[in-house]
């Protein structure tokens, strides 16, 4: 645990009782606070107080309160504060996050150790996980201490503090990054942009800048941009002083990158890593089974740069690269039967990560759907060439099936009947892919139950044949 540091003696509210609201509340009873806690659900007040907390909605005691710490699921701004946010901006009390209270309260002790422990923080819309969960094993097969927490894995209060020369890899969402107060990563990365999210942080402007603090107001030492979106091209030349700046990194997928800074990109296949305009590496990526196509091509390049900045070899990085599985419902492999495979992309929940994951594979029977979200599904027009037919699932699937007027689609509603019909009419060489391109909730809690319900329904139509 990381207790948190300068609130001895003070009263803090925590909203939201999830792991990051708990493990927060766990923190700040360590750093010797006075802990409210509180939920509108009952049951999560039930496992606060379970563990000792006193549950007391803040709004109606905001003048005895010091601190409001908050989950990020809960809006501060947009579409509107919620009710207790709104008391406590009036009263002028400081909102924060665990993220926060993380960057304030580490390296207090610091003095003693030979080699300064290092933060890395990962953030962007598609692939952080990957990114996140893929530097985190480069480090561990390389020997380094390595932790991975934030929005993968463990609380980022709820980990260890770290050793002498030892690592933290923290995956950060926009929700994560917009409220935190303290943000003072040694190396951020920031993947790429597309559009979601985008009620919560009215609109694509709110988006980018939330991504954007982690870099503009964190400082951090090194700085690796994807510049595949104009976005991330403007956010590098920002960042730079000048062409050859190499507190920058540069990262693309497909897109050779010149000039005499410092550049990791892959193309048709291949990582290459360019500093003053010579290149000093380079890393065959297409027969890594955990990284299949560009938008994994790109998370490695990420992963690459951000694990060359603290100090490893290319040939260490790329034995990490070739021991990754990948993570569970991100293009996983799920099972191979008579020359078909089963991939599991669950996490495809917009648009544009459905895309990449199209874009992957061929002979695609595509099962998608779920709930939509803004925008259509125009996005996905180049990898449907990839499609032999769409099998679409969820409340809305008729309204679906109609955005894709190009591929031959059939309303299956259901998960069960949709691997159903993939597996019977699937021939050696196809693959059967869930990349919905929507959200879950229309029928499941989460993207991980939906991936789960179609991993148990491939392993029983396996089973059965």
């Amino acid at each position: 645990m990381i207790p948190v540091m300068g609130v001895q003696g003070q009263v803090v509210a925590v909203l939201g009782l999830g792991r990051s609201g708990l493990s927060a509340a766990r923190a700040l009873r360590e750093g010797g606070a006075t802990v409210w806690a509180w939920d509108d659900t009952p049951a999560a007040r039930d496992r606060a107080e379970a563990e000792g907390f006193e549950c007391i909605d803040p709004e109606r005691k905001m003048d005895q309160v010091d601190l409001l710490i908050m989950s990020p699921g809960i809006p501060h701004l947009y579409p509107e504060p919620n009710r207790v946010v709104r008391v406590a901006l009036m009263a002028g009390v400081p909102v924060d996050n665990d993220i926060g209270l993380f960057f304030r309260s580490l390296g207090s002790d610091w003095d003693s150790f030979e080699r300064e422990p290092k933060i890395v923080a990962v953030t962007g819309s598609n692939g952080k996980s990957t990114t996140s969960a893929l530097i985190h094993h480069i480090l561990e097969q390389a020997g380094r201490e390595s932790q991975l927490a934030g929005n993968i894995g463990r609380g980022v209060l709820d980990i260890d503090p770290p050793g002498d020369g030892g690592v933290v890899v923290l995956e950060l969402s926009s929700y994560q990054t917009e409220l935190a107060r303290a943000l003072t990563p040694d190396v951020g990365v920031f993947t790429n942009l597309s559009p979601d999210h985008l009620d919560r942080h009215a609109g694509p402007g709110g988006y980018f800048a939330a991504k954007r603090r982690l870099f503009a107001e964190g400082g951090p030492d090194r700085a690796i941009i994807g510049v595949d979106e104009f976005e991330g091209q403007f956010m590098a030349n920002q960042l730079a002083v000048a062409p050859a700046d190499d507190r920058v990194i540069r990262v693309s997928s497909g897109t050779k990158l010149g000039g005499v800074g410092w550049n990791v990109f892959a193309k048709k296949g291949f990582l290459a890593e360019w500093r003053k305009g010579r290149q000093v590496a380079s890393i065959d990526l297409r027969e890594i089974a955990g990284l299949p196509g560009a938008h994994n091509h790109q998370n490695a390049c990420a992963a690459y740069a951000a694990c060359r900045s603290l100090g490893l070899a290319p040939r260490v990085i790329e034995e990490g690269l070739k021991s990754f599985k990948g993570l569970p419902h991100r293009s996983q492999l799920i099972a191979e039967q008579g020359q078909v495979r089963y991939v599991n992309d669950s996490k495809a929940t917009n648009v544009d990560s459905a895309l990449q994951a199209l874009l992957a594979f061929k002979n695609i029977r595509w099962i998608c759907g779920g709930l939509m979200k803004d925008g259509g599904l125009d996005v996905l027009t180049p990898g449907l060439g990839h499609v032999r037919k769409a099998y679409v699932i969820g409340r809305e699937a008729q309204s679906f099936a109609l955005q894709l007027s190009e591929v031959e689609t059939e309303i299956a509603t259901t998960m069960k009947r949709a691997v159903e019909q993939a597996m019977a009419e699937s021939e050696p060489g196809d693959v059967v892919l869930l990349a919905p391109a929507a959200a879950s909730f229309d029928q499941y809690d989460n993207f991980e139950l939906r991936g789960d319900d179609f991993t148990a329904c491939v392993q029983a139509g396996l089973d059965q044949g």
